[in-house]
């Protein structure tokens, strides 16, 4: 099991590199329901990782990918393709990148953040971590692994709660610095939130380019084994 969590460690990695996802969590700690809203993201945010993640693995037990007879090679071309849609994916980042000096403008959604009640934030958080693109396909390529490890089902489940931790660290950053900070969290977080936002393209880009090298790798050297 300890090898596995260590060959999942950069998927959750870069599901925890989520600028946006980040920057919604600060403005959601500087509005007038920060302690619930804030908690409730955070909540929807690993359940949200959790329960893709069971589905997931149920998916790939139900295609026989746990089976050791076909399962390494099915995990090896899962890698491989994702691995080139991520690098497809930063080169897309990389050409919307904004011009020097100028700032990626944020989703329209951010600006409705204050009037966001506790089930929108936990909804939202849900959705932003278990159903966008980029955090589905980096969850694909970690259940994959887990599910072709030969792992117990209490195994399994041990495995993909590390995984949800681990990925979720970022979020619970802010949340952490908000409840044990006091006057100064609002000045540490608004500092987060303008170099997130100032290099959340650059930040994608090379965080795309990087795991995608590394699934391409792990899925060749799965291949050829």
């Amino acid at each position: 099991m300890g090898q596995t969590i260590g060959e999942i460690l950069p998927f959750a990695i870069g599901i925890a590199i989520s600028p946006m996802p980040i920057i919604a969590i600060i403005l959601m700690l500087i509005t007038p329901k920060a302690r619930s809203n804030g908690l409730a993201f955070l909540v929807g945010w690993v359940l949200g990782l959790l329960v893709i993640g069971a589905i997931l693995l149920v998916v790939a037990a139900t295609a026989g990918l746990s089976d050791s007879s076909g399962g390494s090679t099915t995990t090896a071309v899962i890698r491989l393709l994702l691995g080139l849609l991520l690098l497809f994916a930063a080169a897309r980042q990389w050409r919307s990148r904004p011009a020097a000096g100028e700032t990626a403008p944020m989703p329209k959604w951010m600006r409705a953040l204050d009037g966001f009640t506790t089930p929108k934030s936990f909804g939202l958080a849900f959705l932003l971590s278990g159903i966008n693109p980029k955090n589905l396909m980096l969850n694909v390529g970690a259940m994959a692994t887990i599910a072709g490890a030969g792992l117990s089902g209490g195994q399994q489940a041990v495995t993909l709660l590390v995984f949800a931790c681990i990925a979720s660290l970022t979020i619970a950053a802010p949340v952490g610095v908000y409840l044990t900070m006091g006057d100064r969290a609002g000045e540490i977080l608004g500092g987060w939130k303008a170099w997130l936002a100032t290099n959340n393209t650059a930040v994608m880009a090379v965080l795309f380019v990087v795991f995608g090298f590394v699934l391409i790798g792990q899925g060749i050297s799965g291949l050829s084994s």
